[in-house]
This record gives structure tokens, C-alpha cells and sequence, in this order.
């Protein structure tokens, strides 16, 4: 469904992803873990197309130079430049790093400006589609979003980029900051979109509760690639443990 081929993304001279490949098959939950400034959010902005936004302002603006290389297929259509409206409309969203929502907006409308670019016959479906992945959700749609908790503003922001009916849902690291009892319902969660049939790809690095959920990962360090595989083998992999999990 997904194929990253050795991407690179500089940023000035300052390499942020060096010779990058990873593979997302359809159906699949798949992590790569790393971190802080590994480079997996942007590795995240690179395939949901928000680096290009960034690439575009900075040139206005004469500011740093974004450079792209490499490829990124999609569905078997090389996405590397592809706008980022054009890729939620062919099915990937991502749910962003904090979980940025419109604090000033009800969570029902935060979660209504998500679905500018549907049908409105199909919108009522997505509202009942997140509100059954995520029943806190629905007691709380005249809440302003300002005012929910860290969970429940994450919950959110995820049930925002399911409200665009993805294939392929990005997920940039969910479950920072959430407490252990949070965590562990976001990834009961988690679990049930990927039985609606959504491919996921999570960029984590707490890996405890999320390693015995996904088929594959991969470890990122200064944006490069320096291990990969199933779910079991990271979660028994002693340096995974000391780095990722806290053992």
C-alpha cells in the first residue's frame, strides 16, 4: 500500500531523514519507533504531504530551503510532490504529534471541520464511525475542546482524521503524554480500526504498549534506518527493551 524509497528531506545542509525505506502492506499496523528528533514526525509530514505546505511557505518567504529525494508510492502513484488535499482525498490522513485541535470550537465541530471535503450523505456515517471507536466522544460534543483532558483531546484529533475516511490513517505519536490507563484504551482503540479495514503506521518512542499490537516496526535513529521487524522479535531484541520499553 505504501513504499518509501531511500527518502532523504534536508533542511539547509541539516540531513533530518538519510536514505530512508520502509514498507506499509494494506491491513497492517506498523511502527517506527525513535527518539526525540529521529526524525519521525517528519518522516509523518513527508507522507501526509504537509512538508510541501512548509517547502512552499519557506520559499515565500525566502526562508530555509526544504529539499526532498527519493520516492514515496501510494496505491502504485508516486506521491513525493503531491499536495496534501490530494492525498487526504485519496485516503491518508494523519493525526498530528499533541494532538492539535480548535480549542475555541465544540468537539462536534472540530470534528465537522474535518469533513470539508465529503459528502454530506456520508458525514452522519462518520460521525456514528468515530463515536462507536470512541463512545467518550459522544457525551461530550458540546463540550468546548479547550476544556477536555489529554486523552480526550487526542481522541480527537484521531477521531478528526478518521472523519476524512482514511485507508491509510498516520498516526505521530499518540500516546505521548497520556497516563498508563489512557494509553492502554487508545490502544484498544487503535485496535478496532485496524479491524474497520484501515491500514495504520504509528511513529512512537514509548513501545511498551504499543509493540504487542503491530505486525511490523522499524527503529529510527538521526533519520536513519538501523533496525527492523515483527512486533515479537523487537518487543525480544534486549536493546529495543532498554531503549523503547524500560526494561
Amino acid at each position: 500500500m505504501l513504499e518509501i524509497k531511500n527518502l532523504m528531506v534536508f533542511f539547509e545542509n541539516a540531513l533530518a531523514l538519510n536514505d530512508l525505506s520502509i514498507n506499509v502492506k494494506q491491513g497492517e499496523i506498523v511502527s517506527a519507533l525513535g527518539s526525540n528528533s529521529a526524525g519521525k514526525t517528519t518522516l509523518m509530514n513527508t507522507i501526509s504531504g504537509l512538508i510541501i505546505d512548509m517547502k512552499i511557505k519557506e520559499e515565500r518567504r525566502g526562508g530555509e530551503r526544504i529539499t526532498l529525494m527519493g520516492e514515496i508510492w501510494y496505491e502504485g502513484e508516486e506521491i513525493l510532490f503531491m499536495k496534501p488535499s490530494h492525498r487526504i482525498r485519496k485516503g491518508i490522513a494523519l493525526s498530528r504529534e499533541r494532538h492539535p485541535i480548535f480549542p475555541d470550537s465544540d468537539v462536534e465541530e472540530n470534528l465537522r471541520i474535518s469533513t470539508y471535503l465529503r459528502k454530506d450523505s456520508e458525514i452522519k456515517k462518520s460521525f456514528e464511525f468515530v463515536y462507536s471507536i470512541f463512545p467518550p466522544l459522544r457525551g461530550l460534543k458540546q463540550r468546548k475542546a479547550g476544556f477536555c483532558s489529554g486523552g480526550e483531546q487526542q481522541m480527537l484529533s484521531i477521531g478528526m482524521a478518521l472523519m476524512t475516511h482514511p485507508k491509510l490513517l498516520l498516526l505521530d505519536e499518540p500516546l505521548l503524554g497520556l497516563s498508563p490507563a489512557m494509553q492502554n484504551s487508545l490502544i484498544e482503540a487503535i485496535k478496532k480500526i485496524r479491524e474497520e479495514g484501515i491500514t495504520i503506521f504509528i511513529t512512537e518512542q514509548f513501545a511498551r504498549p504499543l509493540l504487542p499490537i503491530v505486525d511490523r516496526g522499524y527503529i529510527i535513529e538521526n533519520g536513519m534506518l538501523t533496525l527492523t521487524g515483527t512486533g515479537q522479535e523487537l518487543r525480544e531484541n534486549p536493546e529495543v527493551r532498554a531503549t523503547f520499553m524500560g526494561i
